[in-house]
Order: C-alpha cells, then sequence, then structure tokens
C-alpha cells in the first residue's frame, strides 16, 4: 500500500506549492483602478530616473 502513501505525499507537495505561488503573487491590496495605475506610474517614474542617473554616471 505504499502508492497510496505515495500519493498522499504528492498532493501534500501540490497544495505545498500552490500556497507558495499565491505568496509571491503581486496583491492590489483592494485599490481602484484609477489608485493602481498611480501607484504603477509612480514606480515606472522612480525607475526611469534611477536609470538616468546611472546613464549620467557612466559618462
Amino acid at each position: 500500500m505504499t502508492r497510496g502513501n505515495q500519493h498522499e505525499l504528492t498532493c501534500q507537495k501540490n497544495m505545498k506549492k500552490q500556497s507558495d505561488s499565491v505568496k509571491g503573487k503581486r496583491r492590489d491590496e483592494g485599490l481602484s483602478a484609477a489608485a493602481r495605475k498611480q501607484r504603477d506610474s509612480e514606480i515606472t517614474q522612480q525607475k526611469q530616473k534611477k536609470a538616468n542617473e546611472k546613464k549620467e554616471q557612466a559618462k
């Protein structure tokens, strides 16, 4: 009856894998579409500013 045990172990492993993948996903924390868009644009601007500063230092 080792097959039954193996099945249980596989099920547990898959459930753990699925729960870990949910932890890593980006959550919107209940933000509206406009708020999400604003947040994303601010993040993009910060990244662009950082990239521009890096380019300036390389010159």
